[in-house]
């Protein structure tokens, strides 16, 4: 099978998705980059029975390579962010906190430290309908010196150049919107940290944590 590694991590994140409540039903999707190849989860499929051989291999044009099913419906997002980014993977969630959020604000602001897990403040793309070329430009824009974007009435993005990675921030992403949800909910000024503030952050979490002893 071409690419079965990956085509079974693509599998092994849309469970965790699933099983973490970040999506509903057959509802996100993931994909990792290898060259001029994209690995992609198959459009309505349940997570849960999805088998590496379920997972559908496209070129960077979208032709399809290997596999039977249908790629997500968000190809075209997935794509658009593999040539405009140097990211390598991508993974959309529709967690319920940031979905809420998206419907809300225009960025989501650094509320929260972790903020600067994701370049700073989480913009929201503008919204458009599902798997369109307006969406995928609207995130990409979003994406510029981020790793984050919220999806206006949709969900969230996020970007990187390894899956294991990305998949550890999606609950810091969930957890900021949910805060930010929280302290709005007051009607008072949500205090927010400064640019420079979150710069000294990301300096801060660079290399953070330790190995655990073997």
């Amino acid at each position: 099978m071409v690419l079965h590694d990956e085509r079974q991590e693509v599998v092994e994140a849309c469970q965790y998705l699933s099983d973490n409540g970040l999506v509903v039903g057959t509802a996100g999707n993931v994909s990792i980059r290898v060259d001029d190849r994209v690995v992609i989860s198959p459009s309505g499929v349940n997570y849960q029975g999805m088998t590496a051989a379920d997972v559908v291999v496209v070129s960077m044009d979208g032709t399809s390579l290997d596999g039977g099913l249908k790629p997500s419906s968000e190809l075209p997002l997935h794509l658009a962010i593999y040539r405009g980014t140097t990211h390598s993977t991508v993974v959309h969630t529709h967690s319920p906190a940031s979905t809420a959020l998206s419907t809300v604000v225009e960025v989501v602001p650094a509320s929260h430290y972790y903020t600067a897990l994701f370049g700073g403040s989480v913009r929201v793309a503008p919204y458009a309908r599902f798997g369109t070329d307006e969406l995928a430009q609207n995130v990409v824009d979003a994406l510029v010196d981020r790793t984050a974007a919220l999806m206006s009435n949709h969900g969230a993005v996020l970007a990187g150049s390894q899956l294991s990675k990305v998949l550890e921030q999606v609950p810091y992403l969930e957890y900021i919107c949910d805060v930010q949800l929280r302290a709005g909910s007051y009607g008072s000024t949500v205090k927010v940290l400064g640019d420079e503030e979150i710069q000294r952050v990301l300096a801060g979490l660079i290399g953070y944590g330790q190995e655990s002893a073997r």
